[in-house]
């Protein structure tokens, strides 16, 4: 199962009772955070989450509402005793970016891995988790992001026999793709069926909305998408600026056949969203309005 947080949901700047916009993505008891603007540190406690087991830092872009906490948050990160390598990835520039934040927050007890999308990396996988950055609309080079779990087969007695597998390491092979026994290697696939569906989250903020962002969220069991503005009269605006309304974010979730989105990322002017959540929920019906402290436990499907 993958556990997902908004730890913010404002974009600009916060607000008194709105953080910016993060997410923390859980499974077993590793984390990926998605984001990292001003207080986003301070979303996480009172989430009640931990810094220490997250190994994976996703950045959409280089805009101060997602980037601009990060020195703060790896320091609390050292605070906790983390000592385990972080990844970083964001698209044009992560290094020189992340690299000029840090000199306010020097001798981190931990290595900083620094991955640049596309010219580093196309996807990353990642405790079962396969992470795949993808290309948006904004004013800057900006990505989303998919977050895949795989779900491996049923296991099969029968292909286990016929394969000679002894039924000492039937259990090892459950777990582990592959098992040496008495110097001869078993594979996973001697004993498992066919992958069965998994889990998949699409994350996507500060975009106008675009084809590529239908093709990735096809079939997601969550889209966390932007909604800047419920007020349909602020589409020029909105386009200026390379965001999304309330309503263009609802026919995104619904052309990619999605199971539910959360709307996120609001305007500091857009001060009760729940005025507009019809709108998006007259298009697509499974909208919910994201609010900081949001919390799912999403579980494969019997």
């Amino acid at each position: 199962m993958l556990e997902v947080t908004l730890l913010g949901t404002g974009g600009t700047m916060p607000l008194k009772n709105r953080w910016l916009s993060s997410c923390l993505i859980r499974h077993m008891g590793h984390s990926i955070l998605i984001d990292c603007g001003e207080g986003t540190q301070i979303a996480l406690k009172h989430s009640e989450n931990k810094f220490k087991p997250i190994d994976i830092i996703c950045i959409t872009h280089f805009h101060a509402d997602h980037i601009s906490g990060l020195p703060g948050f790896l320091l609390s990160m050292s605070n906790e005793g983390r000592t385990e390598p972080v990844t970083i990835i964001g698209p044009a520039g992560p290094k020189k970016v992340v690299n000029a934040l840090c000199i306010i927050a020097p001798n981190l007890p931990f290595e900083l891995k620094l991955l640049e999308y596309p010219t580093d990396i196309s996807d990353f996988e990642y405790n079962d988790i396969k992470i795949t950055p993808f290309s948006v609309k904004h004013s800057v080079i900006c990505a989303g992001y998919n977050f895949k779990l795989k779900r491996v087969g049923k296991f099969d007695t029968e292909k286990a026999k016929k394969n000679n597998v002894p039924m000492k390491i039937w259990g090892q092979l459950q777990r582990n793709e592959t098992v040496i026994y008495n110097g001869i290697e078993y594979k996973q696939s001697m004993v498992l069926g066919n992958a069965r569906k998994g889990i998949k989250v699409t994350y996507c903020t500060d975009s106008r909305p675009t084809e590529n962002i239908i093709d990735h969220a096809q079939n997601a069991d969550l889209l966390i998408y932007e909604g800047m503005f419920g007020d349909e009269t602020k589409l020029p605006r909105a386009v200026e600026t390379g965001h999304s309304l309330f309503s263009e974010a609802a026919h995104v979730a619904k052309n990619a056949d999605v199971k539910k989105l959360w709307l996120t990322h609001y305007s500091p002017s857009l001060t009760e969203p729940e005025l507009y959540e019809n709108i998006a929920r007259d298009i697509f019906p499974d909208t919910e309005l994201g609010f900081d402290g949001k919390y799912e436990k999403i579980s494969f499907p019997e």
